[in-house]
């Protein structure tokens, strides 16, 4: 588009708040957007976009009347100005990283990047965007995410749909105001542990990638109202899932397990020597003995052993790595939608020994390997 009708375009005047310069094939930002002192939202979407200026120090709020000099990219000066950016749209460009310049926009609390090419972030634009508390990155060609994501500790909403992930860092994880998470049709195979910390988060859709396992720490977000792992390679959910109070639960497309009880064979208990002294050791902790809790205090390496210790849905007792991986059918909250007439939901549920399985409570089965 011509700088002239461009400049006319920018008639708002320097008291205009926000701004939408959308569809107009810019390849750079126009000189006349930096007269513009109070412009807090600014649309760039749908434009010819591949990079920013390399000091957009004059986009960012600073708390002194200070000014910078901006260099566009043919080489014109951009005016001297004090900018109170909170929202910054650049979606439907052609940028093929995030720009590092952006780390200078500390007053950005949205940036929409959706429906670039971007296959790299620079760990770099995390120092700079702590307020930041939406990230748009939907329909680019990311295949991992930098670390350096915690930083960005106001988050509230990250959205990564369509994207080529294959995993999320744990890092991510540690992100305790984050309330959604948009994760569907990437490529993503297993999920960190971690994610039972994001104690906040009320809605995780996961729709679309290739998990075949949840891990249990998905059972910890107690606020967690819409889950959707539809289409993905998952046969069981993770133990206490009942725990939690959806709203909305989809799960179609999953391999799920079926209730369809059959006579099985029930093999002897045979196990290791390690494992029989760590239930021998767990067994009398959970009896309360003294002696045994001094002991172990001293002993760093078996506190870290038992730290894996899980818990017998039957009898209460812990174990270390042998166990029996059972299921149990739980009824669909009341109240809750589903994307199909789902009423049984296969819960995994981990039992210690034949002994304890032939004790089970009926609503407890074996798993049937084909």
């Amino acid at each position: 588009m011509a700088e002239g009708p461009l400049l006319r375009a920018l008639r708002g005047g320097p008291g205009t708040r926000s701004l939408s310069l959308s569809a107009r094939r810019l390849r750079h930002l126009p000189r006349g957007l930096g007269n513009m002192k109070g412009l807090e939202g600014l649309s760039l979407r749908d434009n010819r976009l591949s990079r920013l200026p390399q000091d957009m120090k004059a986009l960012s709020r600073k708390p002194n009347s200070i000014g910078f000099e901006l260099e566009n990219l043919r080489g014109h000066l951009i005016h001297s100005v004090i900018l109170k950016l909170t929202v910054l749209n650049l979606g439907n460009n052609i940028f093929e990283e995030v720009p590092e310049q952006l780390k200078y926009l500390t007053s950005l609390k949205k940036l929409h990047l959706f429906g670039n090419k971007i296959t790299r972030i620079s760990p770099l634009i995390f120092d700079g965007l702590k307020n930041l508390v939406l990230l748009n990155l939907n329909n680019n060609q990311l295949s991992n995410l930098p670390v350096e994501i915690h930083r960005l500790e106001n988050l509230e909403c990250v959205s990564l749909d369509n994207n080529q992930l294959q995993c999320i860092p744990k890092e991510l994880c540690y992100l305790r105001k984050l309330r959604k998470l948009y994760l569907s049709h990437n490529s993503i195979i297993t999920l960190p542990e971690e994610i039972g910390y994001l104690t906040k988060l009320k809605v995780l859709i996961l729709s679309r990638n290739q998990i075949e396992e949840l891990p249990d720490g998905l059972s910890k977000l107690k606020r967690l109202r819409v889950l959707d792992v539809a289409g993905n390679n998952i046969q069981l959910f993770p133990t206490a899932m009942d725990d939690l109070t959806l709203e909305e639960l989809y799960c179609e497309d999953n391999p799920l397990l079926e209730k369809y009880p059959v006579h099985a064979i029930q093999e002897k208990d045979v196990l290791t020597l390690k494992e029989i002294t760590a239930r021998f050791i767990l067994a009398h902790l959970k009896d309360k003995d003294l002696f045994l809790q001094r002991a172990i205090k001293k002993n760093s390496e078996v506190q870290k052993i038992l730290s894996e210790q899980r818990e017998c849905v039957q009898c209460g007792y812990g174990f270390l790595s042998m166990w029996l991986e059972c299921v149990q059918f739980v009824d669909i909250k009341q109240g809750t939608k589903t994307s199909r007439n789902l009423q049984l939901l296969p819960v995994r549920a981990l039992l210690c020994s034949y002994k304890c399985f032939n004790r089970r409570d009926r609503g407890l089965f074996g798993i049937a390997l084909p």
